[in-house]
């Protein structure tokens, strides 16, 4: 199971599908909620995920194809798009210090 220093996260990438802008207004949050830590958040295709993404954050039901798609990134799948406890616990890791586990 990949997992990650929050002080080597640069890049997450937020994942979606239909584009119905809920991804991207979970990455607008997080950019919010990090632009002072260094890390960049971006937002693309579950099937289009960057090379360079450290973490990639996809709704559960996408958690496979994400898999599929970077394989050995860490995966931080999550529920509901704002205010899901995966999400908190990854901002407050990223700001506070430790590891994150896909």
């Amino acid at each position: 199971m990949p997992s990650i220093d929050s002080k080597d996260i640069r890049k997450i990438i937020v994942a979606c599908d239909a584009g119905m802008g809920s991804s991207v207004m979970l990455a607008s949050q997080l950019k919010k909620q990090l632009r002072d830590t260094g890390v960049t958040v971006a937002h693309t295709p579950v099937n289009d995920i960057p090379a360079d993404a450290d973490v990639v954050l996809c709704h559960a039901g996408l958690a496979a194809r994400a898999r599929a798609a970077a394989p050995g990134k860490v995966l931080v799948p999550f529920q509901i798009f704002l205010g899901d406890p995966a999400v908190t616990e990854l901002v407050a890791t990223i700001r506070n210090g430790g590891t994150v586990d896909a």
